[in-house]
């Protein structure tokens, strides 16, 4: 892991903007320092100054206006669909049984698309599980997840009956980032198979990717029921 010493320019960049909107030096709609401004501050390159504006722009918390500059943007509430939720504490929390059958847990090669999504080279090994988490005895999820071993070495030690690869590799290593991509999809061969639904059966697809500092651990595939499962938030706006 890397020390706070070595930390990319870039990110000691956007830890300083943060911390200057969390101590309340930067309200909202203030001008934050510009890219020529902070090269010469802290004696970085200009593409540095760069990405850490942009990187903060596209989180949401700065935006900027051509022109102008960029400025402290107003919080925006954020939806519970994006937290990382741990399947058998979802049916636990409803009253209800959960349990899971473990299909496949091995290594294998990588195919191009799930070696570039972990970052690694073609061809090299990965750690690939397919589990379909039940509620109650009814398949609500088939959970097909490639890792990486680099950051999961016992990943195929586990028993996933007892506990799910969420809590595992939250253990293993701790998330920092995730990505949550959620669209309707068709089932494949494989999913009507386990999940026992017809070829017409309005699947929820479920693409996560997740991150350990600034390294992908997982990606994962969840193919969830539409009769069986749905995706809910709730949240306040800031007053």
């Amino acid at each position: 892991m890397a020390t706070v010493a070595e930390q990319p320019l870039y990110l000691k960049l956007k830890d300083f903007i943060r911390a200057g909107i969390e101590s309340g030096e930067w309200a909202v709609g203030s001008q934050v320092p510009s890219e020529n401004e902070m090269t010469v501050r802290f004696k970085v390159s200009r593409m540095t100054a760069r990405r850490a504006l942009q990187e903060l722009t596209d989180e949401g918390v700065l935006v900027r206006t051509q022109g102008l500059g960029t400025f402290v943007a107003e919080p925006k509430p954020q939806s519970s669909l994006l937290e990382i939720r741990n399947i058998a504490d979802e049916v636990t929390a409803r009253g209800h049984a959960h349990r899971c059958e473990i299909h496949s847990l091995r290594a294998e090669r990588a195919s191009h698309d799930v070696a570039k999504s972990l970052g690694l080279e073609d061809g090299a090994v990965v750690y690939h599980s397919l589990i379909v988490h039940k509620e109650n005895e009814r398949a609500v999820q088939l959970e097909s997840r490639y890792v990486n071993p680099a950051w999961a070495p016992e990943y195929l030690q586990q028993d996933f009956t007892k506990l799910t690869p969420n809590v595992y590799l939250s253990q293993a290593a701790p998330l920092t980032e995730a990505e949550q991509l959620i669209e309707a999809v068709l089932p494949d061969s494989q999913a009507q198979h386990l999940l026992h639904v017809g070829p017409h059966e309005p699947c929820l697809l479920l693409r996560r990717t997740t991150w350990s500092g600034e390294h992908v651990v997982s990606i994962a595939r969840l193919v969830h029921p539409g009769s069986r499962y749905r995706f809910g938030s709730r949240f306040k706006t800031r007053q």
